[in-house]
């Protein structure tokens, strides 16, 4: 059983920042992606990026430019960098590897 625990949500003002954790513990294969989703009010579970352990990186496209995924292979670790928050970033973020799921960590922009 893998276990995903995120953190490093709160309560942030627009133009501001977060970054946000995960970490992964449990039978977690050598080679892997651990992807970030978020739900935000009213609209469907989205990917904002994804990490693989070979460097794969990629971008859901409201992230592209304001967002940075980066990860510790030897922690099993994975960091989003969250930059030039708005309003509409307000939601649950998950951390993701294969079909497990963290319980999530709330991310609100307001000012």
């Amino acid at each position: 059983q893998v276990h995903l625990v995120e953190s490093g949500g709160g309560l942030v003002q627009p133009g501001g920042s977060l970054t946000l954790s995960c970490a992964a513990s449990g039978p977690i294969v050598s080679v892997y992606v651990i992807c970030w989703y978020r739900q935000v009010p009213g609209k469907e579970r989205e990917l904002v990026a994804l990490w693989g352990s070979r460097n794969i990186i990629q971008y859901g496209d409201f992230a592209k430019g304001r967002f940075t995924i980066s990860g510790d292979n030897a922690k099993n670790m994975v960091y989003l960098q969250m930059n030039s928050l708005e309003p509409e970033d307000t939601g649950v973020y998950y951390c993701n590897y294969q079909e497990f799921w963290g319980q999530g960590t709330q991310v609100t922009v307001s000012s």
